[in-house]
């Protein structure tokens, strides 16, 4: 591989321009489709085969309103005052006409036919039901809906309309990553000392990001994108993009500095760092592209996205990089009199890198052991971990939905957030009103059931729907309790009633992805850990580095999850990274975080063990290995970390809660694997083991195959560039 590499590399250096227009004109030929078609990102949310798609699914055709998504109107009338007063009643009911008539309405619940007046008698709730679901809702429903409550506050009234028809909001490319490039070009700037050396990587990424984020918006027109997954390929995209190409460049500078020309330089590498790039791209391609096998579509998309970033990442770090390195030359040289010219000769002093690993290797066992403990105290909040899926509760205080939210919960009660939907087919022979009524009667009769709303009939003349208020709200525990009391008595009432009967709704949604997520973890982690550690394997031909490896990510994980739990959940300073509210954990984030952290997690690993491997195979030493990898690879780890958190850090800041969710897990679940695990860990676990570390049973070592990513040939072979 290294060789291949090595003559990729000078392909690219000798050949600049023609690569450099290559990229180009792929840019300028995918900015351009998007110019012209556009894109169409449709957050529509299924599960195929759970039992409340199925549901969805048949009422699309038998009953579009109550299959589609809903609005809510909660209207307040001033203190002292009753809702049911003439003139409020008149106003409230003059809304709704106009509600009636907005855009996509299917229909409208008064909430004083409904009953659904507070108890103190000043709030009222009605429901507007729509057509189709929230994804497919025009720009201008919603606001219309606003628009529709104006003779409710012209007379003296206070509307607050939410309802599930509001999302969260979806935070585009902007600010966010602007935030993480700035602060990733401090970072660069600091490290390689050089305007130049910093602007490379940023320049080399950001082409990347321009064919891989605007190529997820392009697909968008063939196949379900949803709105997070552009931010998602952008937030990694952006992240590896720049580290693949620090990795290399800083590799380049040091090959400058011993002496080499130019065109040797980058082919060596290309040869040496660039293997550890194909690698590490290749194990988070593997960790996010193994999000297909939880069969939610949504998430298939945002892995497949994300994967596809890293992808045209690594493409873009081994060609497009050595071209426009090509173009500066011996530029990129440090000066004779940098410290990085100076760390690079013979018997120069120690450095930080080199001191921090003597430092974790003198007393391996008690640096493990402390290292161990702490990582597992960060763990313990993930052992109370709730998840659900992210609804109006966690919107800003400010948005009218949040308002509607916390009114309604405090005024009618935390159920009706979360209504239940209860569809009765009966079967050939029974009377619909006759197997819905009994139905509803039954329901009703369970614990936690607030009220059962009279049935109503599709236009199939064989089904009906019933909307279920329970006593508690969507997240808790109770009524994911009823959901399941509910479907376990269909079977009996299949017989008694004469229907089938199936939940759907946004809280039993909910369950289905939870169980979904819940089913899929243990395959999932499987496939991705497993094939991990056979690339691994492979790679370092030793058995302990990726069992190693893979136990290390689990400290990682485990703390990451401690983290968001502690934050999001429980609330501690969660006002410092803007959460609006705490509460669930968004119930596919743990999948995510797993995915995304263990390819970050074992490039990390990768880019440190090689070079204390490229040295144990020069030296046949390994304490001696493992202090002269620190020094050539921890400055350049902790610059990657660092400019991987700044870029994630950037996201935690937007309004768009799922992002900020698996931003700040990303952050935490970073800094946490370099510098704990990877810098700290690692290093005293093979000081421990020594050279067992390296210990590869000879039967398989005959079997693998010996990729030489060290660049050992390269070392035994002349040197092959130019400038």
């Amino acid at each position: 591989m290294a060789t291949l590499l090595q003559r990729l590399a000078t392909c690219a250096f000798r050949r600049r321009r023609a690569f450099l227009a290559t990229w180009l004109l792929i840019i300028a030929a995918v900015l351009g489709c998007y110019v012209a078609v556009g894109s169409a990102i449709d957050s529509d949310f299924t599960i195929p085969g759970s039992s409340s798609q199925n549901a969805l699914d048949h009422l699309q055709k038998t009953l579009p309103a109550a299959a589609g998504t809903s609005a809510q109107i909660v209207f307040e009338s001033p203190a002292g005052t009753r809702i049911t007063d003439a003139k409020y009643r008149a106003a409230v009911e003059a809304a709704l006409r106009r509600a009636q008539g907005a855009p996509q309405v299917a229909a409208v619940v008064d909430p004083f036919t409904s009953r659904a007046v507070s108890r103190d008698g000043r709030s009222a709730l009605a429901t507007i039901e729509y057509t189709v679901t929230r994804p497919h809702l025009h720009s201008d429903s919603l606001p219309s809906l606003v628009a529709a409550t104006r003779p409710a506050q012209d007379a003296g009234l206070i509307a607050h309309v939410g309802g599930s028809a509001y999302g969260s909001v979806s935070s585009k490319p902007g600010p966010s990553a602007a935030i993480g490039v700035v602060t990733a070009f401090a970072i660069l700037f600091i490290t390689f000392g050089s305007i130049v050396a910093a602007g490379l990587p940023l320049l080399t990424a950001l082409g990347g990001l321009a064919v891989g984020v605007t190529g997820v918006y392009l697909v968008s027109n063939l196949a379900t994108v949803s709105s997070t997954a552009p931010s998602l390929a952008l937030m990694i995209g952006l992240a590896v993009g720049i580290d693949y190409s620090v990795f290399i460049l800083s590799r380049y500078r040091s090959e400058l500095t011993a002496g080499r020309a130019a065109g040797d330089a980058i082919g060596a590498a290309l040869g040496t760092a660039g293997s550890a790039v194909v690698f590490a791209g290749f194990t988070v391609f593997i960790a996010l592209a193994g999000l297909t096998v939880v069969g939610i579509p949504f998430l298939t998309v945002m892995g497949l996205s994300a994967a596809g970033a890293v992808a045209i990442a690594v493409l873009v770090a081994l060609t497009l990089l050595p071209a426009v390195v090509g173009f500066a030359g011996d530029r990129l040289k440090p000066r004779p009199d940098s410290r990085a010219a100076r760390r690079e000769r013979p018997g120069a002093a120690a450095v930080m890198g080199e001191r921090w690993a003597a430092l974790v290797t003198r007393r391996p066992l008690y640096t493990v052991a402390v290292g161990v403990i702490a990582l597992l105290v960060l763990a313990i909040p993930a052992l109370s971990m709730r998840l659900a899926l992210a609804d109006n509760g966690s919107a800003a205080k400010g948005t009218t939905q949040r308002q509607a939210y916390d009114l309604i919960a405090a005024e009618f009660g935390p159920g009706f957030n979360g209504p239940l939907t209860v569809v009765a087919q009966a079967h050939p022979g029974a009377d619909p009103e006759t197997a819905a009524r009994a139905v509803a009667t039954t329901v009703g009769a369970l614990p936690d059931v607030l009220t059962v709303t009279p049935p109503r009939l599709g236009t199939d003349g064989t089904t009906a729907v019933t909307s279920v208020i329970p006593r508690s709200g969507p997240h808790d525990s109770a009524t994911a309790d009823l959901v399941k009391a509910i479907r376990a008595r269909a079977p009996a009432l299949a017989t008694t009633a004469g229907a089938a009967v199936s939940v759907t709704g946004p809280t039993a949604v909910d369950i289905d992805v939870s169980d979904r997520l819940s089913s899929s973890l243990v395959p999932f982690a499987a496939l991705v850990v497993g094939l991990a550690l056979v690339l691994l394997l492979i790679k370092f031909r030793s058995v302990v580095v990726p069992i190693k490896a893979a136990l290390g990510f689990l400290l990682s994980i485990g703390a990451a999850l401690g983290a968001v739990v502690a934050v999001f959940q429980w609330g501690w300073a969660h006002t410092a990274v803007g959460a609006a509210s705490t509460g669930p954990v968004i119930s596919f984030l743990p999948i995510i975080l797993i995915a995304v952290l263990f390819g970050l997690a074992m490039d990390y690993e990768v880019f440190m063990v090689s070079r204390i491997r490229e040295a144990y195979l020069e030296t046949n030493d390994p304490s001696l290995a493992i202090i002269r990898g620190g020094r050539q690879a921890t400055r350049i780890v902790t610059a990657a970390a660092l400019i991987m958190f700044s870029v994630f850090a950037g996201f935690v800041r937007t309004d768009d809660a799922t992002l900020k969710t698996i931003a700040f897990g990303l952050g935490v679940g970073v800094l946490v694997d370099a510098f704990v695990v990877r810098m700290t860990l690692v290093p005293a676990v093979l000081a421990l083991l020594g050279r067992r570390s390296w210990w590869l049973p000879s039967r398989l070592a005959r079997v693998l195959p010996d990729l030489d990513v060290e660049g050992t040939a390269l070392r035994q072979s002349p040197s092959t560039g130019r400038t």
